[in-house]
Order: structure tokens, then sequence, then C-alpha cells
């Protein structure tokens, strides 16, 4: 709210508010004397204070536009047309949940059939990891001798054509041996 007049401590001609309220000439006669006081003690002039913040007396104030919902969806609308529909993207989560390598207790031995133009049998193992999830490893090489509560250590890396092994068991660590050397 600002005040338009001179500074004797009465208003001339009007008061101005953001909703464009304007009183009469008569209506300085109504005002408190409090009012009045606080006015003649400004030493700055209510115009001057007007035509600081850039205010003028008789402009009309517009208000803000209010959003429709109309408006609200045709540009939603359009950036989807430009940007395209967001895609939620999915984290892959690695089998040894990012380290290198896991210590497990083989469960069971398991043989798997490999995919449609591969046919020879893959020798698998069920293992129970050290984060308390349970995997299917494969073995790589010829001949293991694992059973039922050996221990192996367990390196990421899927086998190609068999759904579902994420896992390779490493060969010379704890209970699974090195590959042996056949003399011919």
């Amino acid at each position: 709210m600002y005040f338009v007049g001179s500074s004797n401590g009465f208003l001339s001609s009007a008061i101005t508010s953001s909703f464009n309220i304007v009183l009469p000439a008569f209506a300085h006669s109504t005002l408190s004397p409090t009012l009045s006081g606080l006015m003649s003690r400004c030493s700055i002039s209510p115009m001057q204070l007007s035509v600081r913040h850039g205010c003028k007396t008789k402009k009309a104030i517009k208000p803000l536009p209010v959003p429709s919902f109309e408006s609200s969806i045709t540009t939603y609308l359009k950036k989807i047309h430009r940007d395209g529909v967001r895609k939620k993207i999915r984290k892959r989560k690695s089998a040894t949940e990012g380290r290198p390598f896991l210590k497990g207790v083989v469960l069971k031995t398991v043989i798997k059939k490999p995919k449609k133009p591969n046919s020879a049998n893959r020798k698998c193992v069920r293992v129970r990891l050290s984060t308390g999830r349970e995997a299917i490893a494969y073995v790589p090489g010829i001949g293991h001798n694992l059973q039922e509560h050996h221990i192996v250590l367990v390196r990421g890396g899927r086998l190609q054509d068999c759904p579902g092994v994420k896992l390779k068991c490493v060969r010379g660590k704890y209970d699974l041996p090195h590959v042996k050397k056949v003399v011919q």
C-alpha cells in the first residue's frame, strides 16, 4: 500500500493498494491521528516513495495470469512430443555385487545342458555365497572333485550358452584344485 499526496500530514487525493482501491478526497478526515502523524514525521514524501519504486498513481495493476488446466496439459504434451517418453533406467546388479571375488560353499553339483547349437554338458555347482545369496557357478577345465560342503572362490563371468549361470569358480584356490596335466 502506498500513499499519494503532500507531506503535510493529510491525504489529499487517494490511497492506492494492489487491488487498485481509490478512496475519495473526504476520506482523509476519517483516518486515525496516528496515521497522519506518521505521514508528517517521514523525511521522504509519499510522492517520492511512489516514484522511487516505479509506481504510478493512476495505473491499474494487472493480476497475474492463472494457469488453466488445459494450458498445463498442452505444455506437458508438447514436452513429451519434443523430448520423447522418459524410460526408466534399471541399474544392472552384478552377480558378485561389485566385488571381484566371493567365497562360497558348494550345496550340490549340477550338470547343465547348453543352448541349442551346443551339446556338451557343462559341469556347474550350486553355491551359497558369503553374502547369503545362492547362485549357480561354472567349474572350468576338465574334471573336478567338488562335493557338498567344499569351499570355492567365485568370480564374475557368465557362461554364454547356459542361461542363469553368471559366475565361474577359480581353479587352484580352497578346495578346487588346478586342472591335472594329462601326459600322453
